[in-house]
């Protein structure tokens, strides 16, 4: 039951109170990257255990400019969930090699990571502009029919991996209609690899990726008026071979009754209940030239480490 008009709830209220009171309780991984979130997150990437970032890191020092050739010039670059664009740095400054000024639009749910991203980007690369976009994918792509010219898509992070597969080519499809013939998407994506290698990314020694997941509760706490107790839930990372990704939950550790006091919501939990927060699904090569043939793209060339756990993908619009 939704609150009156005159109770304040995000307009995302609807689907939290429908995935805390179905049988398969869900929260939707948007609500990580608050204030809290995204520093949680950015301290997530400097973990020992967690390779993705510094991997894709160590893609782009070496073929940054290969990329840059490759996507052709002139071209704006728009980066999807940029957070604070840290990575982005050296294939913009791989861009502005070939051309006279690089226009940047970072593009995410969070302001403070934005804000972050245009200061240090403004600071770093002052020939470049820098135009921040503050945007909820739920939303739509339409932004990008405000950008002139070709464009490079950037989708960095794997973050196409949080994504079941219909959805991730939904989204990439809505991103495809916004696009014109000869633009182009790098999009990052993790490759599968051992389960000894994957759950300790997603389950740390320190803890950081407990209290990022826990950070969701928080967030309801805080804009729903509720009443989680963050101690009685525990963290969890577990391997599917079968659908080939990390699932992420939180565990209600004892029978319990939350309540959302600004939308009139009473959650139940048994004992053992899972809330699932998270998918990091990960991907094969043909997985990953299947993904973007069904979603309007042609995969063009992939960049990977040494060890392969990491791809970049350059994509041309068909």
């Amino acid at each position: 039951m939704i609150a009156h008009e005159t109770t304040p709830v995000p307009q995302y209220a609807e689907e939290v109170i429908l995935g805390l009171t179905s049988p398969h309780k869900t929260l939707p991984c948007k609500l990580f990257y608050d204030e809290i979130g995204s520093a949680l997150f950015e301290e997530i990437t400097r973990l020992p255990e967690y390779y993705p970032t510094r991997t894709e890191l160590e893609i782009l020092r070496k073929y940054s400019r290969e990329i840059a050739v490759s996507a052709g010039s002139p071209i704006s670059v728009v980066e999807l969930g940029a957070g604070t664009a840290t990575k982005t740095e050296m294939l913009l400054r791989a861009i502005s090699w070939r051309q006279m000024r690089v226009k940047f639009f970072p593009v995410d749910i969070s302001p403070s990571a934005l804000s972050e991203a245009g200061k240090r980007l403004r600071a770093e690369l002052p020939g470049a502009l820098v135009r921040p976009v503050i945007a909820d994918f739920s939303d739509g792509f339409h932004f990008l029919n405000g950008i002139s010219g070709r464009k490079l898509v950037l989708y960095l992070g794997s973050s196409i991996g949080n994504f079941d597969w219909n959805d991730a080519i939904a989204l990439l499809r809505k991103v495809r209609d916004q696009l014109c013939p000869d633009d182009a998407l790098l999009l990052g994506t993790d490759m599968v690899k051992s389960p000894e290698i994957l759950v300790p990314a997603y389950d740390d020694a320190q803890g950081v990726t407990e209290q990022f997941n826990k950070n969701i509760l928080r967030r309801i706490n805080r804009e729903f008026h509720g009443n989680f107790d963050l101690d009685s839930f525990r963290h969890i990372a577990e391997w599917n071979p079968e659908c080939s990704r990390m699932q992420i939950y939180l565990e209600s550790r004892k029978p319990q009754v939350v309540t959302l006091a600004a939308t009139g919501t009473t959650v139940r939990f048994r004992a053992g209940e899972r809330i699932h927060t998270e998918n990091s699904n990960k991907y094969t090569l043909d997985m990953v030239q299947q993904l973007l043939c069904v979603s309007g793209f042609r995969l063009e060339q992939s960049w990977f480490d040494e060890r392969q756990w990491f791809g970049l993908h350059l994509a041309r619009v068909n």
